[in-house]
């Protein structure tokens, strides 16, 4: 906020620059905190507004206090020679009181949201909290009703991605895209900048090097989290089936701090013990470093270093909702690779400076690494792209000058009014019914359907949250949902019900998985299975953390009682499924589809009545038993759930695939009474 501040007052044309913050007098924070009026350079002043208690109070326990805030800010307002041209809001909190004082003042009022509260919930639930917990604990519902009244106040909304407004704003009742526009946050060319020439004399650099036999070799560089999501065995994959590649550059992966593997938390033990894995399958040793420690100071020196060696940055993250490093990278003159999930999209668009690509494609990784090292005066061109397009569209000066070209019509009223139609405001604050669906045997058989599926659960997806179940791990289910163009889900369930994924950023439910964890001893198991006749270990790619796979021959193999006999008498809890009459998944005994989606309606707080599953093979019967609407969709597996036919809440729709699935919302009139047609009952008189 101060570097945005600062920006905006060396702009010409702008008088002044106040900052609007809450007085906090507390012996715990610094005194700075109390002064009434602090100056931070010519024309830009921070003025603290007392509300509430004197002392330090958590953002989550001011709600209350925000109408003080709103008083005395007016009070201070009409005490000043001139009116603010403009007011801007920063987050929730600071929406509704901009929101106000917009009203009163008549001054027009621009907001960032930052963050939103529809999505954090989501991502709150993933650690395990209830949602009555997360009202109670962070004023959740307080949060969302202010942000539904700043966006009905708001001239515009500025936002750092185009995916921002279309993913996470349009939860909101006042969702109005053209009220909204892009405009990047800065990034500081203080401290990112081209190479310098002493890059190699670092300590860094001598950290890297001590990997790798041929370091003067160019960088391919990842810098990111040790998190699933950030996708590093995919570029190591591609690394390491590429010999061209391995030949021409060295692989340096920097994933944050560790002393042990074994110290840190379990996703990230996961994403290095793959790391060194796929280093061994494919022989990387001397070609690749994942140095232990960096520091921040660091950061821009990798960058730098990985310029001078004229090598590439590669972002293979699975969602990426905006791309700081990238940025980072450009302003070093350094070429990015980068996924086209999300913010990347804007920032190529914007500085020419690399190519995107299909995080879940390692071939199409190594091709696009290829073509910015090795095509003739390539490398060069983005380089001076990357660095003149983030001092255009990334710096704090570009992100200023930006911002006064869009309000300035606004101060000078010859911007065409935006017209703010009147909303209905649905009656739920939060969804109150789901629509859960297998992948493979019910989304894919039928193109036509699923796109008129998918254009429904678009138009309901304010009340109506869109879950997948399927068996796949999470990289595969998202590849096949790529291919067949099906959006993110709200929820995505994979590898059977062992692991659950909130939107927007595949945020892992921790929760879950310490839940299913207890009693699990994968290799306990294998040691049973694994020379059983008729059972054939899948591929790794097949495998995942709480599910063990095989392929079974049912006419070599013994039954599935049996199975189950010699896990037991070996002390094995776990549950065994079969499916497709050829696959044999063993998972937690917590773990299951079914299970899996009855965590997720506590959590939510939706009601069971109010969740249409729809099934398409054994896999998923244990989903469709209980209270759900549940729905069999024909294809050429169904015949797996014909023992559910006398069950009352379990419609077999006559239709395949999607078009199945459209006939069970309609038989359940689901966004209306959502609830099973009571049955006709002939009575003899």
């Amino acid at each position: 906020m101060v570097e945005l501040a600062r920006a905006l007052a060396q702009q010409p044309g702008i008088g002044r620059v106040d900052l609007l913050t809450r007085l906090v007098e507390d012996s715990a924070v610094d005194g700075d905190y109390a002064q009434p009026e602090e100056r931070l350079s010519d024309g830009v002043r921070i003025i603290r507004i007392e509300a509430g208690p004197a002392g330090y109070t958590p953002k989550e326990a001011l709600w209350d206090h925000l109408d003080a805030f709103v008083d005395n800010a007016l009070n201070y307002l009409q005490q000043q020679p001139q009116q603010p041209a403009i007011l801007h809001s920063h987050y929730c909190d600071a929406g509704y009181v901009g929101s106000r004082l917009s009203h009163m003042l008549a001054i027009p009022l621009i907001h960032t949201g930052h963050s939103l509260g529809r999505v954090k919930r989501r991502r709150l639930l993933a650690t395990g909290l209830h949602s009555t917990q997360i009202d109670e604990r962070y004023n959740m519902s307080r949060r969302i009703e202010a942000e539904e009244l700043t966006l009905a106040t708001a001239e515009r909304v500025i936002t750092s991605t185009h995916q921002e407004i279309e993913e996470q704003y349009e939860l909101y009742d006042y969702y109005q895209p053209e009220q909204m526009r892009v405009i990047p946050p800065g990034t500081d060319l203080s401290r990112f900048y081209p190479p310098d020439g002493g890059e190699w004399q670092t300590a860094i650099a001598a950290e890297i090097n001590r990997f790798l036999r041929q370091p003067e070799k160019p960088i391919i560089l990842a810098l990111s989290r040790a998190d699933a999501r950030k996708n590093i065995a995919a570029l190591v994959t591609a690394y390491g089936e590429n010999e061209v590649l391995q030949k021409q550059a060295n692989l340096v992966v920097v994933a944050g701090n560790r002393d042990d593997i074994s110290d840190l938390d379990v996703g990230a033990q996961e994403v290095f013990n793959e790391l060194l894995f796929l280093i061994d399958r494919y022989d990387l040793y001397g070609k690749v470093a994942y140095p232990k420690h960096h520091s921040a100071d660091e950061v821009p020196q990798i960058y730098r270093l990985a310029a001078t060696s004229g090598g590439v940055f590669v972002n293979p993250a699975l969602t990426e909702p905006f791309g700081l490093t990238l940025i980072e990278a450009a302003a070093t003159g350094l070429p990015v690779v980068a996924t086209e999930d999300g913010g990347p999209n804007d920032i190529i668009k914007n500085c020419r400076n690399g190519l995107l690509i299909d995080p879940l494609d390692s071939e199409a990784i190594a091709k696009a690494i290829c073509a910015v090292l090795l095509l003739e005066g390539q490398w060069q061109q983005y380089s001076l792209n990357g660095v003149d397009g983030v001092r255009e569209h990334y710096s704090w000066a570009g992100h200023a000058k930006a911002y006064l070209e869009m309000i300035r019509p606004i101060v000078e009223k010859t911007a065409v009014p935006l017209v703010h139609p009147p909303r209905t405001r649905l009656p739920m604050l939060y969804h109150d019914r789901a629509i859960f669906t297998d992948l493979d045997q019910n989304l894919l058989g039928d193109t036509e359907a699923l796109s008129e599926l998918v254009a429904l659960i678009r138009e309901k997806r304010k009340s109506v949250s869109f879950g997948i179940a399927t068996g796949r791990r999470l990289d595969s289910a998202l590849k096949i949902m790529k291919k067949y163009g099906i959006p993110e889900p709200d929820v995505l369930i994979t590898s059977g019900g062992s692991a659950i994924y909130y939107a927007p950023k595949l945020t892992e439910d921790a929760a879950w998985s310490w839940h299913i964890e207890k009693q699990w001893t994968p290799q306990m198991v294998r040691r049973v299975l694994d020379n059983l006749p008729g059972l054939k270990i899948q591929p790794r790619a097949e495998q995942s953390r709480f599910k063990i796979s095989y392929y079974i021959d049912t006419a070599k193999a013994p039954c599935l009682d049996e199975i189950n006999q010699l896990l037991h008498q070996e002390e094995q809890a776990v549950t065994v499924i079969v499916s497709f009459g050829q696959f044999l998944d063993v998972l937690p005994i917590r773990a299951s589809k079914g299970l899996a989606l009855h965590y997720f309606a506590a959590q939510w707080d939706i009601p069971l009545e109010h969740i249409l599953v729809a099934g398409g093979s054994g896999a998923d019967e244990d989903m469709m038993r209980g209270n759900t609407l549940a729905a069999v969709v024909a294809n050429r597996h169904n015949e797996e759930l014909s023992q559910l036919e006398d069950m009352e809440r379990i419609y077999f729709s006559e239709g395949a695939y999607a078009r199945g699935i459209l006939e069970a919302l309609d038989h359940y009139d689901f966004f209306a009474s959502c609830r099973a047609p009571e049955l006709e009952v002939a009575v003899d008189d």
